[in-house]
């Protein structure tokens, strides 16, 4: 048996008072006596301040609509707002200029990480160029290389 149930069967209820408290709300001699309310309500009518602000509502709108301008008509806080807005033209020039840049940026880009460096033929063993003799070579048959300078893999 866990000890939270252990707890609540070795509380003791108080049975008395439950038996006395069931046995006087239904006691016969319970009288059912009938007061007149105290309390007055107002009178109903259309002079309460919830008609009285409809009617205010009402006049407020047909106020605005009589006032308000045309459609046609620029409204007195959009003509404010056009004039600390930018012109359309200028935004446009503006985005047109930007996407030439973006372009340009983007070539440049793709040039720089497409680039690639001359390839270095590097030789393993550049000994090999000094090997043969340049005496025994015919006329035309190989060209000077005295001006190279070879680099091998360590350069």
């Amino acid at each position: 048996m866990s000890l939270a149930r252990a707890a609540l069967l070795a509380r003791p209820r108080p049975a008395a008072t439950l038996v006395l408290h069931r046995n006087s709300s239904a006691s016969s001699h319970s009288h059912h006596e009938e007061h007149h309310d105290g309390h007055h309500y107002p009178r109903e009518g259309f002079s309460g301040p919830f008609w009285r602000n409809t009617v205010l509502a009402s006049l407020l709108v047909v106020a605005a609509y009589k006032y308000a301008p045309e459609p046609t008509d620029d409204a007195y806080l959009t003509r404010w707002i056009a004039l600390y807005t930018t012109p359309r033209e200028q935004w446009l020039d503006m985005a047109v200029k930007h996407t030439a840049m973006s372009a340009d940026s983007s070539e440049t880009t793709l040039l720089i990480t497409n680039a690639k460096k001359p390839p270095v033929y590097r030789y393993r063993y550049p000994q090999s160029f000094e090997q043969i003799s340049p005496f025994l070579t015919p006329v035309g048959g190989t060209v000077d290389t005295r001006s190279f300078v070879v680099k091998g893999d360590k350069e």
